[in-house]
């Protein structure tokens, strides 16, 4: 396996390239305003190596995150690398958990956004009433509230609720969106996060809001495959934010 000496690390090119797109993936959620001060997760699966995952270092700020800077850590969250830098233990169980028994969740997101907490404190939860939310009509998954995640023993529960959805909106807490590649996890995000800004202007306005009826959202659901020109979920919109981001600062890429 090839390996560069990169800044402060070694690796191989994979595993680089893997790097530098989770680091551009935390700098769009700052710029976006997803990013919760210290807190919150996104963490990578290693793509040659089992076992290995890349996760933010906790204490710093998701504008000081960087290729080089990401803490490699094993499937029980242990570093794997020298990083100087601690891991939130408490974050990366929920994590762990999904990672270890679902193989295809290569990437997993939980964000403590405004709008995505305000409606999983909902009791009906993400509603049917505008265009980005009915991409998720029946797709969500519901978790009720523990306390903090800090219990491998709540993972089971977490597994079971989850189903065979990619979101689970942790009630009274936030989303987790999992999916195979980041771009995919992206795009979901965002388009969730959409979603749930528009609900909350909605029913702020005070005024029955039209909910989208189950055959329109059968044909918005089937149509949506089309929106992508035949390109993978998410590219475009990532590579699209990640030249905005190296627009304003370019140092996520050491």
């Amino acid at each position: 396996m090839a390996t560069h000496l990169r800044p402060n690390i070694e690796c191989s090119d994979a595993e680089w390239h893997a790097r530098q797109e989770l680091a551009a993936c935390y700098r769009i959620y700052d710029h976006l305003g997803w990013s919760e001060s210290i807190y919150n997760h996104i963490s990578l699966k290693v793509p040659d190596e089992e076992g290995a995952f890349l996760i933010n270092p906790f204490g710093l700020l998701y504008s000081e995150v960087t290729a080089s800077n990401l803490v490699k850590i094993d499937i029980d969250g242990n570093k794997l690398d020298s990083s100087p830098y601690p891991v939130n233990q408490a974050g990366f169980t929920q994590h762990a958990y999904f990672h270890r028994h679902l193989p295809w969740a290569h990437a997993i997101a939980h964000v403590h956004t405004t709008e995505t907490m305000a409606v999983c404190s909902l009791e009906e939860g993400l509603m049917p009433i505008n265009f980005y939310a009915c991409n998720f009509a029946n797709q969500l998954a519901y978790h009720e509230f523990e306390g903090v995640t800090v219990r491998a023993e709540e993972g089971e529960r977490l597994l079971k609720n989850l189903g065979d959805k990619r979101i689970l909106m942790l009630r009274n807490h936030g989303p987790v969106v999992l999916a195979p590649t980041l771009q995919q996890m992206f795009i979901m995000q965002w388009s969730l996060q959409r979603a749930c800004e528009i609900q909350l202007a909605t029913l702020s306005m005070g005024r029955p809001a039209i909910r989208v009826p189950d055959d329109v959202i059968a044909v918005h659901q089937r149509d949506l495959g089309q929106v992508n020109a035949g390109g993978k979920a998410g590219e475009a919109d990532f590579a699209a934010w990640t030249r905005r981001i190296d627009r304003i600062d370019r140092s996520w890429r050491d």
